[in-house]
């Protein structure tokens, strides 16, 4: 009899029971009723981490006590000011891995955000009260749910001290330059944060070797989900040349994991670990908790079915000779 299939992974020292997590996704309380609390219990049920973004809309000191494989990620200013006091309060708040994303210097052209008239700050329009109007499960489940028990949401976690409503004119403001963060910046967040240190938005292997240089643990190889600029490569092409970089860091992936067989097509290249975003995220808003549960299930078992369909047993065995490039890829 063949030995079971292992899918237990290593990750900056600790373990978890697959190879994949949440992504961070902002404001994703506005779709699922408390979304990042839902997130970090089904993460920690699993056994998997999930990735708190800093433009969240519920407290990180509640968020990792209901989901302790929780991680903090954040979008800084070149503002020491700023950055020092927001470092101790992840820290103070218990989370042990400090993601800083890294491709987001400024907005993106987002075309179709226009179109579909979604914006932060929210900004009341005809549009979006329809939308409202003609969605009454998200409107009474989610919106006048949310504002009943919990009042208008903030964002927490941007800063070390609360802020702007959703509806705030002032947000990019209290966002700051981030245009101005720079690798001293890093280097700084590096000697005060005491865990682990990732930076996430990475495609360049020229990036990987100063952030390895600068004493970080792990890199993201992301293109934000293909919404920083009209045109980009792909994260899975910019694997392997990130991947000859990294040295000892840990490498991870996220954007464009749909299925079991593309966590393991990350794997076969290099990558250490990946993270989804969206799919958990309208599992969320569909069903809650047990629809984010759900949605890992699904995943884990298409990785067993997977992994048996190719012979292996362990992680470990995948290799890039397991994949065939088409089209001169």
């Amino acid at each position: 009899m063949s030995p079971p299939r292992d899918t237990m992974t290593t990750l900056l020292g600790r373990r978890y029971a697959a190879p994949f997590g949440i992504a961070p996704m902002g404001a994703s309380a506005l779709s699922a009723y408390r979304g990042d609390l839902v997130f970090a219990g089904a993460s920690a049920a699993a056994g998997l981490p999930m990735i708190l973004s800093g433009s969240s809309l519920i407290r990180m000191e509640e968020v990792r006590v209901a989901g302790p494989t929780a991680w903090y990620q954040a979008y800084l200013p070149g503002e020491p000011a700023r950055i020092e006091p927001l470092v101790d309060r992840v820290a103070q708040a218990g989370f042990d891995t400090f993601v800083l994303t890294v491709d987001v210097p400024v907005s993106s052209n987002r075309e179709n955000n226009v179109r579909n008239g979604y914006s932060l700050p929210l900004r009341p329009n005809p549009r979006l009260a329809w939308e409202g109007i003609s969605h009454p499960r998200w409107l009474f489940g989610t919106a006048l749910r949310t504002l009943r028990h919990h009042g208008m949401p903030h964002f927490e976690n941007l800063d070390a001290t609360r802020g702007p409503p959703v509806l705030s004119a002032n947000l990019i403001r209290a966002i700051g330059r981030r245009d101005g963060l720079a690798w001293e910046h890093l280097e700084l967040i590096r000697a005060r944060w005491p865990g682990h240190l990732v930076i996430k938005g990475i495609l360049s292997p020229q990036d990987a070797r100063i952030a390895r240089e600068s004493g970080v643990d792990g890199v993201m190889v992301s293109n934000h989900g293909g919404r920083q600029l009209d045109g980009a490569i792909s994260p899975l092409r910019a694997l392997p040349g990130v991947v000859a970089e990294a040295g000892g860091m840990a490498v991870m992936l996220d954007g464009g994991i749909r299925r079991g067989s593309d966590v393991l097509k990350a794997l076969a290249l290099g990558a250490h670990f990946v993270f989804i975003g969206r799919p958990f995220l309208y599992a969320a808003a569909v069903a809650g908790e047990p629809g984010v549960r759900h949605a890992i299930t699904l995943l884990w078992e298409e990785i067993h079915r997977n992994m048996a369909m190719l012979g292996i047993t362990d992680l470990a065995q995948l290799r890039p000779e397991m994949l065939m490039r088409i089209r001169g890829g």
